[in-house]
């Protein structure tokens, strides 16, 4: 399936821009590997030729081979062309995701923020996280808008950033999207207004904020 770009806020040219299929992203957070090769990277001319290189095997997502081109990358996703040598993670910008080039040694690990919660039978805790994805933990010891660190491919637990004052935190939406800083203030939510966090200065929505690092930055942003 195909939309007109201008309609997506990607231009005006070339007309059509490839739909984003239903996936873990949601389409206002997610770009295609389509849209990622012809139009960020320039690695293809038109979409037949990036569609090609996906089929071919020769993109990576999260360290597994991604073939449909259509299917959603989203926040935080790390893609690889292997016989490059050339790694990418997906980070929020002032006008939507923007795509920057990291380290190997980075690529093999991934922040994910924990949106949701529940107890399931045999005592043990399922969580959701932003990319869609879930995990069943024996026990809970994490609580929603912690981030979790996660080795690729493998999705092991590396590392666990509490959303907490004193943490690095990057905002992923609203208007402050793509700043970032140390977490100074948790303003709590009422009936009538939701909770929000200061980030140095910066105020925003804390459903809009993704913990990063525990002082120093634990990818590069």
């Amino acid at each position: 399936m195909h939309t007109k770009r201008i309609t997506v806020g990607k231009g005006k040219k070339p007309k059509w821009f490839a739909s984003i299929r239903a996936g873990a992203h949601g389409k206002d957070s997610a770009m295609t590997l389509v849209y990622i090769l012809r139009d960020v990277l320039k690695y293809a001319d038109n979409a037949k030729e990036a569609i090609s290189i996906a089929s071919k095997g020769l993109v990576l997502v999260d360290k597994k081979v991604r073939r449909e081109a259509c299917e959603p990358v989203g926040l935080m996703d790390v893609v690889e062309f292997p016989k490059m040598g050339k790694f990418f993670r997906l980070l929020p910008g002032p006008k939507g995701l923007v795509l920057k080039e990291i380290s190997e040694a980075e690529s093999k690990i991934k922040p994910c923020r924990i949106v949701g919660k529940k107890s399931i039978a045999e005592g043990k805790t399922q969580i959701s996280l932003h990319d869609g994805s879930v995990m069943l933990l024996t026990k809970d010891t994490f609580k929603t808008k912690d981030t979790l660190v996660l080795e690729l491919p493998s999705r092991k637990i590396k590392d666990i950033l509490e959303f907490k004052k004193g943490n690095t935190g990057l905002v992923y939406n609203g208007r402050h999207s793509g700043g970032s800083g140390e977490i100074t203030e948790i303003h709590s939510g009422t009936a009538s207004r939701k909770s929000s966090t200061k980030l140095g200065e910066v105020e925003t929505l804390t459903d809009y904020v993704i913990v990063i690092g525990k002082g120093k930055p634990a990818i590069s942003i």
